[in-house]
């Protein structure tokens, strides 16, 4: 467990990295980049000189400041160590929608101590705000310079819930008939971390999504459950282990949707 002390320096530093992220892309990286795909003739999974750029830039500020903790980035790997803290880092997530220029992409970091998620931040340079948790129980939102708190919809009910999934390409037409009742609810846009932040926020009630790495969720987990809501896996297993994923703004939400997609979780 993390002493209050620690979660107000480490939450400290990813509000000033945030400020610093935006700045570094407005001043090096809003002009053309280049793209290449990742999976050669496999299928399409971009990857462009942002995201290079965008993870060595947080790679420096956190070995400035923590030059013992351990690091894993989605674009350059692990970095050992013995520290029982490591940073997991998605320097663009949302890479598709930063390629059509599309605003929803952010910066994702997580910091873990002993495995586990315990400081997140949503950093979204175009909308310029943020989203990050400074403990247990308490996730904000800053926007405009202004920082509010937030929380989940725990009111939500079944028929009233507003529900965002996106099945990114994991889901074959098969089984998505074995779930109609989500294909029939699925009414609000699915952006990748901007749902989940806006889950934690109370504007979503459930989102479901497949194929998530660790370094689309870690940061999420936190931010999530600081603001009230629940995050699991389809087979409500922990959600650190990435995967089909799916976050509900109540326990009775959370059971009927786990109902729901049981046919297609094995």
């Amino acid at each position: 467990m993390l002493k209050s002390t620690d979660y107000k320096a480490y939450s400290n530093f990813i509000e000033s990295l945030a400020k610093k992220l935006t700045k570094f892309y407005y001043s090096k990286l809003n002009k053309s980049f280049k793209v290449s795909n990742k999976l050669k003739g496999r299928g399409y999974d971009p990857v462009t000189s942002a995201d290079k750029a965008f993870e060595k830039f947080i790679r420096k500020e956190i070995n400035k400041k923590f030059p013992n903790h351990q690091v894993i980035g989605e674009e350059f790997g692990y970095k050992k160590s013995k520290s029982k803290y490591s940073w997991v880092i998605d320097p663009i997530d949302g890479t598709r929608s930063f390629v059509i220029g599309n605003p929803t992409w952010s910066n994702l970091i997580s910091l873990n101590y002993n495995g586990y998620p315990v400081i997140g931040l949503a950093n979204f340079p175009i909308l310029k705000k943020y989203y990050f948790n400074t403990s247990l129980n308490s996730s904000y939102v800053s926007e405009n310079g202004k920082k509010r708190k937030i929380k989940v919809n725990s009111k939500a009910t079944f028929s009233d819930m507003k529900l965002s999934a996106a099945f990114h390409g994991s889901l074959s037409l098969n089984q998505q008939k074995k779930i109609p009742q989500i294909l029939k609810r699925m009414q609000f846009p699915c952006s990748d971390a901007l749902s989940y932040s806006h889950f934690a926020e109370g504007k979503l009630d459930i989102v479901i999504q497949c194929g998530n790495k660790i370094w689309d969720i870690h940061a999420l987990i936190p931010i999530i459950r600081a603001a009230g809501g629940i995050v699991a896996t389809w087979k409500n297993d922990d959600a650190r282990k990435a995967g089909n994923i799916i976050c509900s703004a109540n326990k009775s939400l959370h059971n009927k949707i786990l109902k729901i997609l049981k046919p297609v979780s094995n």
